[in-house]
């Protein structure tokens, strides 16, 4: 793991998400490309100089982040982009800097306090490639020594998919837990592991829940892990909680980093 990008906002949350980033950057050896996307008002004008304004808004807010967080011996890259949708830019960006993983907020467009995770990282899970931090308010970052791996399917089509989560486990010493969650539209063949992730584990914790998120929510308060792991399929874990692009609190809350690997299916 090289480069992480960290898209950052001006809410409460960003300095919390940027300060863990660059500890877990340390932790791993990799740099950080700090980015602000802004877009200009649609409204009538000198466009140029509302641009300057933004542009001169967005330098600020990366400026006001770095001088208040402890950025160690981390590299971090700041750029601010004008982009009219977020999310295209940062796919663009995730090509042309080669991108291993990207750390947001919970929550980076809004303070809604029923919200758990926003539009923006939700639309960051859904429409991008590479894996996905999403770091809670009020997380601090500390050695993962305990992860909670959720899966439905033990089939993995492509083993490259857990190359971040050997990387993590192999710099931490981290123990997996993996929790296989038996729901009723389960296939038999669901039940078997991927052997790569079978060596990967130190506990098999096989649940019937009538969807995959339950089965975290029963097991997460006994497993207490440093990080939760998913893996983002097409039918996989969170499918109807992102529809949305939005996950309510009701619906799913958590105080624990969740890493969301990215599947072929």
């Amino acid at each position: 793991m090289k480069n992480i990008l960290v898209p950052i906002g001006s809410n409460v949350n960003a300095l919390n998400t940027l300060q863990y980033a660059i500890d877990f950057a340390e932790a791993v050896g990799a740099k950080i490309y700090l980015v602000h996307v802004y877009s200009s008002p649609k409204i009538s004008g000198n466009v140029l100089k509302v641009d300057q304004i933004m542009e001169r808004d967005s330098k600020e807010i990366l400026r006001d982040h770095l001088n208040n967080v402890n950025k160690k011996n981390v590299e971090i890259i700041t750029s601010t982009l004008k982009g009219y949708s977020v999310i295209d830019t940062l796919k663009q960006l995730n090509k042309l800097l080669h991108i291993d993983l990207i750390i947001a907020s919970t929550k980076n467009d809004g303070a809604d306090e029923h919200i758990f995770l926003g539009k923006i990282t939700g639309n960051i899970i859904k429409d991008t490639k590479v894996p996905v931090l999403i770091i809670p308010a009020d997380t601090s970052f500390k050695p993962i020594k305990k992860i909670l791996m959720t899966i439905k399917s033990g089939s993995i089509k492509s083993v490259s998919t857990l190359d971040l989560l050997i990387k993590i486990k192999n710099t931490f010493s981290s123990t997996i837990n993996l929790l296989q969650v038996k729901t009723p539209k389960l296939d038999a063949k669901d039940l078997e592991l991927n052997e790569t992730l079978e060596g990967l584990i130190s506990k098999h914790i096989p649940t019937t829940n009538a969807t995959v998120y339950q089965g975290v929510l029963e097991h997460v308060r006994e497993e207490y892990p440093d990080l939760l792991c998913v893996i983002r399929r097409k039918r996989g874990f969170f499918k109807k909680l992102w529809e949305n692009d939005r996950v309510k609190k009701i619906d799913f809350d958590s105080n624990i980093p969740l890493l969301v690997l990215k599947g072929m299916s």
